[in-house]
């Protein structure tokens, strides 16, 4: 049985950080309480329909990877059990429950932290025209869809809510957080990259790309935000998997599938979802989160 779904949060009493196009943040003093709504976004716009259950789903997803890629790099993650959650938080149970986190605070960094291990997405039109993907050479004769010799990190900036993120070099990454800092992120988000994707694709799905987001700390780089999720990657199955064209998924390209299909100007207002669209969004993060994580919703 679906549940109704939670748009946004009003925690009266609490100090609302931001309201970004999926998560309400709270500042709690010592920490933030991260909310994941059931709001989606497609080209950088939110959607007026939610799809219910999605947020419980890049909750409880992004807690599975925060706990098996700790040993990789340190993350913001303090708990997602709402019993552990501040008394403060109590009587607002029925809002937050399953889809919040309490995390620490962190400076986040200017730039999202993007990894592609297949040829897909926007890198398609670029390789085509020009044999490169967000500037980095690539080997010719690539097909759609095919996986790349090794993964590429390709940055873009971190835009505020209702614009797009633009792609940039690692020279300007560089010059946004510093030299060493982006070699770190580089290193890190492609080790990040290869463990996920080692152990998603031995339970059935392909991550073909994905972005991470990271903060500091007192002064140590953590992972924040949300971490291999439907939202921030594109999960293929591999039993369908067949390089020279467009993959089934399990993420939300194929909300954009269907949007491409319309006469709309990727900017707000949104068209209208058909309820059979988001029935079938929902059931596609529902199953990419029991295939990775073996867990289904309450």
């Amino acid at each position: 049985m679906v549940e109704s779904a939670v748009i946004q949060t009003d925690l009266e009493g609490l100090n609302l950080l931001s309201r970004g196009k999926v998560r309400d943040i709270y500042d709690l003093g010592d920490a933030l309480l991260m909310v994941a709504s059931d709001r989606i976004s497609a080209f950088d716009v939110v959607m007026d329909e939610p799809v219910p259950d999605k947020g419980k789903v890049l909750t409880k997803m992004s807690v599975f990877w925060f706990k098996r890629t700790k040993e990789l790099v340190t993350n913001h993650l303090i708990t997602a059990n709402a019993e552990e959650f501040p008394e403060v938080l109590k009587p607002f149970s029925a809002q937050i429950s399953e889809r919040s986190m309490l995390v620490k605070k962190a400076e986040p960094l200017a730039v999202e932290c993007v990894v592609r291990g297949y040829l897909a997405g926007s890198g398609v039109k670029d390789y085509l025209e020009f044999g490169t993907v967000c500037g980095i050479k690539l080997p010719g004769g690539l097909k759609e869809s095919e996986k790349l010799p090794e993964p590429i990190f390709t940055p873009s900036t971190k835009a505020e809510r209702g614009l797009h993120d633009i792609n940039i070099s690692f020279e300007e990454a560089a010059s946004i957080v510093g030299k060493e800092t982006a070699e770190r992120v580089k290193d890190i988000s492609i080790k990040l990259y290869l463990s996920g994707a080692d152990m998603a694709l031995e339970r059935g799905i392909i991550i073909a790309d994905t972005k991470f987001e990271f903060g500091l700390l007192d002064g140590e780089l953590i992972l924040i935000d949300e971490v291999l999720t439907p939202d921030s990657s594109r999960f293929w199955p591999a039993d369908e998997y067949e390089p020279g064209r467009p993959q089934n998924s399990f993420d939300k390209q194929f909300l954009r599938d269907y949007l491409n299909s319309l006469d709309w100007g990727k900017a707000p207002p949104p068209p209208k979802l058909p309820a059979e669209i988001i029935a079938k969004t929902r059931a596609r993060y529902l199953k990419a989160l029991e295939i990775i994580t073996g867990e289904r919703l309450k």
